[in-house]
């Protein structure tokens, strides 16, 4: 795992990236949680995921948004400033690797957030996951119809009300003709997913390969809601 510094016309993102030894490894940036909140790329969920995707031999990038860290920049500099440095983090990923045919984006909380932003907007991210999507504070009505196959993840210790709004985003998403969306609820997690880390990880591990290959279908008997083994990390 690398530092790195990504540098563009009015910031300098610090980062952490993984260059797997394949030319045509496919690719992930992975986006963490808000940063006016104190988050930063080292949160734990975001180290499992770029963990994750090193395992199933992607080339990955997590960083720090404008303002966090290293990088610099002044937080809500811009209108959508999170959204811009999601740009410039994935053109310097995507010019790294020229030869990759497949970009992942994946993100935590806000993060994911704008993730699924970005994906509406870059037709060449071929999957998603996102992690407790704030689909309490904002509308992803955008995603109609939703451009990619990916994995929902959702804490269901936070808030019922929460989890049954992402249970509600994972399932319209999921109409699709075209698209398969995975939703996973981990019933006793918070929001950190403390003591679930292992479980996601391995969860993940599992799923993301399936909607690469795009060897599991869409199956008539619903989407898959609760994952009952619990993590003792």
């Amino acid at each position: 795992m690398a530092e790195v510094f990504i540098s563009s016309l009015d910031v300098r993102l610090e980062g952490r990236y993984h260059q797997n030894d394949n030319p045509n490894a496919p690719l992930a940036l992975i986006l963490h949680p808000d940063p006016q909140l104190g988050e930063t790329m080292n949160n734990k969920v975001v180290y499992t995921l770029f963990q994750t995707f090193v395992k199933l031999g992607f080339s990955v990038l997590r960083f720090n948004f404008r303002g966090v860290g290293r990088s610099t920049g002044l937080i809500d500099s811009e209108e959508n400033w999170e959204l811009a440095d999601a740009i410039i983090a994935l053109d310097w990923l995507q010019n790294k690797n020229m030869d990759s045919k497949t970009c992942w984006v994946a993100g935590v909380d806000s993060g994911a957030f704008v993730g699924m932003q970005l994906l509406m907007r870059r037709p060449e991210l071929n999957g998603f996951v996102a992690v407790s999507p704030p689909a309490h504070l904002h509308d992803f009505s955008f995603l109609t119809p939703c451009p990619a196959s990916g994995v929902i993840v959702q804490a269901g210790a936070v808030s019922a009300q929460r989890e049954a709004q992402v249970a509600a985003l994972a399932e319209k998403l999921n109409a699709g003709r075209s698209v398969r969306v995975e939703y996973v609820m981990f019933p006793k997690s918070d929001s950190y997913y403390t003591n679930h880390l292992k479980t996601l990880y391995e969860c993940l591990c599992e799923k993301i390969p399936l909607l690469l290959t795009k060897k599991s279908k869409k199956s008539g008997k619903g989407m898959k809601k609760v994952l009952k083994a619990a993590d003792s990390v």
